[in-house]
């Protein structure tokens, strides 16, 4: 008998157990699969059809496909089998793979079976799709199914994601700025491209420290310009844990907008507009900042143009406490809330970004940063990307697609020079606002909290002390001493011990149509609505949609004279 050398006994050992590892089986757990279409969820938005306890059950949709996904990174042969089960023979499937179909008998049992589909010659790597359909349905359940079961050469290095949160990662761009940079307006504008704007979509364009500003596809009637502020401290669920100094406050809301609180991501102050947005236009966000170093707070309003009137609309303005800091960690994000269609491919493009600075100097933003969420970092899901087309940032998620995207990828753009264009004072609800703010000033009049002499233009005044000299004329300049309040009393500006000068012309309309019925010498009572004020603006002191009521002493009258 021929002697077997060691090494020989060596080398079959290595050989024999690669060929072992080469046939592994894998087991794709049915939890992990999606229906098309889509399944309901029960009240505690548990999906009723797969579960990490059960698999895939209550399957009783004939023309419900169920479909796994895997990315295959080896060729050669593939296995492919079900653990699967049904109370009564009878039914039967169709299964769809790599353009080869397999007819599949659902065995009548208790117990789960294993059923063989059939084999695959893998020619090229990349993610694969299995599709199973109802072919025969005698009974109520078409099939419940435990895993999918793949064997063969093809399924060295195979990834799935094997947890039960079906999200896509959620991924997201980063907009760097130096920390010494006091910015107090973001101004961003996004276009979602058609047929990827699905449902369970966060397509958010203007994101701070303290909160985010986007659009949101929430049910298949609807759709929403969303605006939320979160707490201070820590707690992460229950709003009503959150003590009240640190709940951030509802200033003011446009027309039409709800507004409320949100747990269970942190806790806040949310507040959404129902608005038909729609793929392939594009829409634009602008968030403010007001800050106030004496009570260590920021105002942060959310702003969104609409493209049909033309113009802003405000979303809400809210205060947030343990703050007192100006807009910062600026970034976007592609987010798919909900994972019972975390299969289907979501994109937005994020174009001609700028920020303003508290000296009133806009600034262009062209550099951005690749990061994702928690499902990427571990690896469930590898279907992202993000980059630059037609000189916008992008992001993508879901659709099972390759990428060549890594965390961390830095994308500049060119310069467009196209700054924002913004006037508050031509808003979507102007004139709603005029009309419920000209309630409260007659209402403040008729019960005699506010004594008036007169009105010009909306603009109501009292003459509080004649005076001997000339009146006002638009064209003047004034030393005046004033006092700016609310109209609950509150007041935000006034002059100490010298009084200001200011050329009227410069000032509010309110104070152009009302203080020509003083004159030098004299003092008066102006009450002015927000749309001859501030309208809109975020003032942080002065809340968007701000009746004024002014007194003002006209102490001298500064004329230009031509030589």
């Amino acid at each position: 008998m021929k002697k077997i050398s060691f090494s020989f006994i060596i080398l079959f050992i290595i050989v024999f157990t690669n060929t072992l590892k080469s046939q592994t089986n894998v087991s794709i757990p049915a939890f992990t699969a999606y229906a098309v279409p889509a399944e309901e969820s029960s009240e505690d938005d548990e999906s009723n059809l797969f579960s990490q306890k059960d698999g895939l059950h209550n399957w009783t949709n004939g023309q419900q496909q169920i479909r796994f996904y895997f990315n295959l990174r080896t060729t050669g042969q593939l296995n492919l089998a079900l653990l699967i089960k049904n109370n009564t023979a009878g039914n039967k499937l169709t299964a769809l793979f790599a353009g080869k179909k397999f007819s599949i008998t659902v065995p009548g049992s208790a117990d789960f079976k294993k059923i063989i589909i059939g084999n695959v010659l893998i020619k090229e790597q990349g993610f694969y799709t299995l599709t199973l359909s109802s072919l025969i349905k005698k009974e109520k359940t078409i099939a419940d199914i435990k895993s999918l079961e793949l064997s063969g050469t093809a399924v060295k290095n195979i990834h799935f994601n094997a947890k039960p949160r079906r999200n896509a990662a959620s991924v997201h761009l980063m907009y760097p700025l130096d920390d010494t940079m006091k910015v107090v307006s973001f101004y961003n504008e996004v276009t979602i491209p058609k047929d990827a704007d699905q449902l369970h979509s966060y397509f958010m364009a203007c994101g701070f420290a303290r909160g985010y500003f986007g659009i949101q596809v929430n049910s298949p009637t609807e759709r929403r310009v969303i605006f939320s502020v979160w707490d201070a401290g820590n707690e992460a669920v229950d709003r009503n844990k959150v003590n009240d100094e640190n709940k951030v406050k509802l200033m003011a809301k446009g027309e039409n907008v709800f507004a409320d609180d949100f747990g269970n991501e942190g806790t806040g102050g949310h507040s959404h507009l129902v608005y038909n947005w729609k793929a392939g236009e594009t829409y634009k966000f602008l968030v403010t900042a007001a800050t106030d170093s004496a009570s260590n707070t920021t105002s942060y309003a959310g702003y969104f143009y609409i493209p049909e009137e033309q113009k802003w609309k405000l979303i809400a303005c809210f205060k947030a406490p343990k703050d007192g800091k100006s807009l910062r960690k600026l970034y976007s994000f592609v987010e798919n809330f909900w994972g019972n269609n975390g299969q289907l491919f979501r994109k937005a493009y994020f174009g001609n970004q700028w920020i303003r600075r508290e000296n009133g100097d806009w600034k262009e933003i062209t550099e951005s940063k690749f990061s994702y969420d928690a499902t990427g970092k571990a690896g469930d899901r590898i279907d992202y990307g993000g980059g630059i087309e037609d000189n916008k940032f992008y992001l993508w998620n879901g659709g099972f697609k390759p990428t060549k995207t890594t965390f961390g990828d830095v994308y500049k753009r060119d310069t467009l020079n196209k700054k924002p264009t913004i006037d508050f004072y031509k808003n979507v609800d102007s004139a709603a606002e005029s009309a419920k703010e000209t309630a409260v000033i007659l209402n403040a009049i008729q019960a005699k909290t506010i004594d008036t002499t007169g009105s010009k233009n909306g603009v109501y005044y009292k003459l509080l002390r004649e005076g001997e000299g000339p009146l006002v004329t638009i064209n003047d300049t004034l030393v005046v001493r004033y006092k700016g309040q609310l109209m609950n009393g509150s007041v935000f500006d006034e002059t100490k011990e010298e009084p200001a000068t200011f050329s009227l012309k410069r000032l509010i309309k309110g104070w152009q149509i009302g203080l020509p019925f003083c004159r030098q010498g004299g003092k008066i009572r102006l009450i002015i609505p927000s749309s001859l004020a501030y309208s809109i603006r975020n003032l942080g002191i002065i809340p968007p949609n701000s009746p004024l009521i002014f007194d003002v002493e006209v102490v001298e009258i500064k004329r230009f004279r031509a030589e």
